[in-house]
């Protein structure tokens, strides 16, 4: 697995980059729809990191199931509602604690980053109901800091200093 693994995926499956960083493509979303707002009831996006990229800390307001498909092993660092912090590491090996499928519960703050920052890692994350960006919080290592002074160390290595102006 190399670089050019990871820029063989981001051609193929049409990926884009993404806010949070890294890149992906929305590949499926539900014909039905929740709401009077016509909310699809889940989407489902593939998502690439690749050496040395990190989805920077985020919020969601729904849970996130993230599906492991190719690649490095990547970690998801999840900071619960209560301030607990967890490392999900997402991957094929059990015997090094990985595990092929993560749930990210809502509200919790999370990002992600190669476990080992070699290759690239290729994911799946569903959310249900569908993804909107009006759900979705990015954060700085300020204000992330402010709450969470405990874990500055994950905070200052996946949180955006400043947060980019994106299209």
């Amino acid at each position: 697995m190399n670089q050019n693994e990871a820029e063989y995926w981001i051609t193929h499956l049409g990926l884009e980059p993404h806010p949070e960083g890294g890149f992906f493509k929305r590949s499926f979303e539900s014909k039905e729809e929740i709401s009077e707002k016509a909310r699809k009831l889940y989407t489902s996006i593939y998502f690439l990191l690749r050496a040395g990229d990190v989805s920077h800390f985020h919020r969601l307001q729904s849970d996130e199931l993230w599906y492991f498909h190719a690649g490095s092993s990547m970690s998801v660092h999840i900071i619960h509602e209560n301030g607990h912090y967890e490392e999900a590491k997402l991957g094929l090996n059990a015997e090094k604690g990985e595990v092929p499928q993560v749930l990210v519960p809502k509200h919790s703050v999370f990002g992600s980053s190669l476990s080992e920052d070699k290759s690239f890692s290729l994911v799946g994350c569903m959310v249900a109901p569908g993804f909107e960006y009006e759900d979705f919080e990015l954060f700085t290592q300020k204000e992330l800091l402010t709450d969470y002074p405990q874990h500055e160390a994950v905070i200052k290595k996946i949180a955006y200093e400043t947060i980019p102006h994106f299209k």
